[in-house]
C-alpha cells in the first residue's frame, strides 16, 4: 500500500485541530480592557463588578461600583454573586493570581466570568478613577 504525501500532513493537522478545539472553548471570553468597564457597566445588561481582593485592599482603593468578596470567600458567598441577578461577572484583582482562581470557582458554578485585563495593577498605571469608602459615603 502505497501513502499519499500530502494527506498525512492534512491528517495530522485534522487530529491536533480537533484536540485543540475542547481547550479553546474552556478559554472563555476575551478580558476586557480598563478603557472599556465604564461603557460595559454603564450597559442595561452590565455585569456584577467583582473585586476579589481583602478587605484591606478594596478599602484603600477599588473600581467604582465594584462588591468586595475575597477570591477565599468566594465560593462559601456564591449566593451573594447569584442575588446580583446580573447576566455575568467581571472580576479583578490586584495582578491577576486571585481573579483567575475566582474566574475558575464562578465557571464551575455556571456563571459567565470574564477579567479585567491586568487586573489592579494596570487600572492604576493607567490612571483610571479609584473610589474609597470615604470617597462614595461623602457622594463623591
Amino acid at each position: 500500500m502505497r501513502r499519499h504525501p500530502t494527506l498525512l500532513p492534512q491528517v495530522r493537522q485534522g487530529l491536533l485541530l480537533a484536540c485543540l478545539l475542547p481547550i479553546a472553548a474552556l478559554a472563555g471570553r476575551p478580558d476586557v480592557s480598563p478603557a472599556a468597564v465604564a461603557e460595559i457597566t454603564a450597559r442595561p445588561d452590565a455585569p456584577l463588578l467583582l473585586d476579589v481582593r481583602s478587605p484591606e485592599e478594596f478599602a484603600a482603593g477599588h473600581v467604582a461600583g465594584a462588591v468586595n468578596i475575597p477570591h477565599d470567600q468566594l465560593a462559601a458567598r456564591l449566593a451573594e454573586v447569584e442575588a446580583a441577578d446580573r447576566p455575568w461577572v467581571l472580576v479583578y484583582c490586584r495582578s491577576g493570581k486571585r481573579a483567575t482562581s475566582a474566574e475558575e470557582v464562578l465557571a464551575k458554578a455556571g456563571v459567565e466570568v470574564r477579567q479585567i485585563e491586568g487586573s489592579w495593577l494596570r487600572w492604576e498605571a493607567e490612571g483610571r478613577p479609584v473610589a474609597t469608602p470615604e470617597a462614595v459615603e461623602s457622594g463623591q
